[in-house]
């Protein structure tokens, strides 16, 4: 990071931005959300602007800057992103910064949420069935052939502290299935930006969001989906080894 960036780190916030951030997200996250399924029924391809706009705007007015390396490593797509999770913010710098259409795969139980539950099935995320594997593969495999990319974080949940934890299977046995390319995305600093356990609290900050070389899926059995996920965990490994963190095995 810049020397800029890092003494925005260093900078203290005050009480008074952390609850206006805190104000902030909540109001962007339901009125966006709402517009979103109003604007949904007249005009998706507008309606996926709007969100992704947004997300750019809650990083601003929430004073967060996330420097964006590597978008040249992508095509038309569709992809599978594989990116390491360190905080709840990851999902506003995915949305807001990568190209094209693309759907969270998360787990089946946020649906269930009512407003939450009601923009993921406008937006057509994807609900994970832990116990149905096949049909889980089949949602996936439509939202591709729609050409679409899909975002599976490998690790399944957020790491409390910005260490990479231990890559779980689906993201690989999805792409390979699939034949599409995985992605392996960098999330930087979003530790800080979003801190686990402090009531979805944003604080001022920079962050990075690094995209690496995409890797090609044809040819790729399932018997192949360890190897591919290690790889892709040593490329992620690799890079957030310049900040000091330490994976997990």
């Amino acid at each position: 990071m810049t020397r800029a960036e890092t003494a925005v780190l260093a900078a203290e916030p005050t009480r008074f931005r952390v609850v206006l951030n805190r104000f902030l997200f909540r109001a962007m996250l339901f009125s966006s959300g709402a517009v979103a399924i109003a604007l949904y029924r007249i005009n998706r391809p507008l309606t996926w602007r709007f969100a992704k706009l947004q997300a750019r705007n809650l990083m601003r007015i929430c004073g967060v800057r996330v420097r964006t390396r590597g978008l040249e490593n992508l095509g038309a797509g569709p992809y599978v992103f594989a990116p390491n999770h360190q905080s709840h913010f990851d999902i506003a710098a995915l949305l807001g910064l990568l190209p094209g259409v693309t759907r969270f795969a998360t787990k089946r139980e946020m649906f269930a949420e009512p407003i939450l539950g009601a923009v993921l099935r406008t937006m057509g995320m994807v609900p994970i069935d832990r116990d149905d594997s096949a049909a889980s593969i089949e949602r996936l495999r439509r939202v591709a052939l729609d050409g679409g990319s899909l975002i599976i974080f490998p690790e399944g949940t957020r790491s409390p502290d910005g260490q990479l934890l231990p890559f779980k299977k689906g993201a690989f046995v999805a792409a390979i299935g699939l034949g599409v390319p995985i992605v392996p995305v960098v999330c930087k600093g979003t530790t800080r930006i979003m801190p686990k356990g402090k009531y979805l609290s944003i604080l001022p900050g920079a962050a990075e969001l690094i995209i690496l070389t995409p890797i090609p899926t044809a040819g790729m059995s399932y018997d192949d989906r360890d190897r591919l996920r290690e790889l892709v965990r040593e490329r992620i490994a690799a890079e957030l080894a310049d900040e000091g963190l330490v994976s997990r095995v």
